[in-house]
């Protein structure tokens, strides 16, 4: 599939890194480093302008090993970008650990996967059909 893309920022553009990767890597595009400190916040801009085709949709996902060494994930996870969305993509950071944590430019922040979607359409009724599971809710399946 082919995806229009505006690159207005100084990183190549996101790619997979083997065939069979599901992901492409956003890169941090910014002027100077950004520091990240615990439990704080921010939207880590990419330079990247997308346009999707109609029924997909971008999903912005954690990268494993930021996550696993430094405490540092996507927010919103997952996050998702539009097909009729033409902004910059972003990536909503947050530092879970108790250390700071410096974003520099070119830095691989999180990654990137294209997903087909649907959009459900609501039909109102008086009732749902009854399941084994019926309303058992949060924990109900208990561990076995």
């Amino acid at each position: 599939m082919k995806i229009k893309v505006v690159n207005k920022g100084r990183q190549p553009l996101p790619r997979y890194a083997t065939p069979q990767s599901a992901g492409m890597d956003l890169r941090a595009n910014v002027d100077e480093p950004v520091v990240l400190r615990p439990l704080e916040r921010k939207l880590i801009p990419t330079g990247l302008f997308i346009a999707l085709p109609p029924g997909y949709e971008a999903q912005v996902r954690p990268r494993s090993g930021l996550a696993l060494k430094h405490g540092i994930t996507v927010l919103n996870a997952p996050g998702t970008i539009d097909a009729d969305y033409r902004g910059e993509v972003g990536v909503l950071l947050v530092n879970l650990s108790d250390e700071a944590f410096v974003i520099n430019d070119g830095e691989r922040v999180a990654q990137m996967v294209i997903a087909r979607h649907e959009q459900g359409e609501w039909e109102p009724v008086e009732a749902l059909d009854e399941t084994e599971r019926g309303t058992g809710g949060y924990g109900h399946t208990g561990v076995k």
